[in-house]
């Protein structure tokens, strides 16, 4: 009998576009989250939840232990960012904003989280990105220096 691997590793992840600019559009934002499953699921890891606003995606994985969760983000990031270029999605140069927050959970919150993300829409009405990102950083008593937290649009 042989020895294995077992883990659940369950990791939110948040990026903004760069600038904070509203440029992810309701026309092709399906579609955007379909690419980012794909590179997600060709990596091995598990896509629990996707979804975002205009200027910032969450997603939430199942993740295992050999995986780098930074090269995936920066893996994410590239592809994505050449994928929108390439089809035109908007005027100029498309790019997220270097960084992201990565939140990790236990398995009994995932439904919680999975709604949390699904309803990113909904939420915003209420709370703005910046206060959104910040009350994760203090909720997982992350130590943060303000000038290294995203470029933030007056909101």
């Amino acid at each position: 009998m042989s020895t294995g691997t077992y883990s659940q590793i369950y990791i939110q992840v948040v990026f903004a576009v760069n600038g904070r600019q509203s440029l992810i559009l309701r026309a092709w934002e399906d579609n955007l989250y379909k690419y980012i499953t794909g590179i997600v699921q060709n990596k091995e890891q598990k896509m629990l939840a996707i979804n975002g606003m205009p200027d910032h995606i969450h997603f939430l994985i199942g993740m295992r232990p050999t995986c780098c969760l930074s090269d995936l983000v920066r893996e994410v990031k590239k592809a994505s960012n050449k994928w929108i270029n390439e089809h035109g999605h908007v005027k100029g140069k498309f790019e997220w904003q270097s960084g992201f927050g990565a939140f990790s959970y236990s398995h009994s919150a995932l439904d919680k989280v999975i709604v949390y993300i699904m309803n990113q829409k909904d939420h915003h009405r209420k709370k703005t990105f910046k206060e959104e990102y910040i009350e994760f950083l203090n909720k997982y008593k992350i130590e943060f220096k303000d000038e290294y937290l995203f470029d933030w649009l007056d909101e």
